[in-house]
């Protein structure tokens, strides 16, 4: 199945969100619990951990990027072999935990 890392409204003035390391690239499998990346708010830290398995396909938004909230990350699958979408937005949410520091 395919995934997507979106992310939720984190407070109500934010309406962007900064990438600051992906810790992976496309091919690596994240176990339940890894941290995936780490963005960043004008306020806080906020650290994506892997809530379920799952390889990372694609990366849609680099390091340094800034994304709108609501607006997909990057692409998971089960497994390294499934057929990506035509568009991103397509997949599934993957299960993740938002840590905010």
């Amino acid at each position: 199945m395919i995934y997507k890392i979106t992310i939720p409204e984190v407070a109500p003035d934010v309406e962007e969100i900064r990438v600051l390391e992906w810790h992976g690239g496309p091919g690596q499998w994240f176990a339940e619990g890894e941290l995936i990346v780490e963005l960043e708010t004008h306020k806080a830290l906020v650290e994506v951990r892997a809530g379920q398995g799952g390889v990372l396909r694609q990366i849609l938004a680099e390091a340094g990027d800034w994304a709108r909230i609501g607006v997909p990350l990057a692409v998971f699958s089960d497994t390294d072999d499934e057929a990506l979408p035509a568009s991103p937005g397509d997949g599934a949410d993957l299960m993740v935990e938002f840590v905010i520091d």
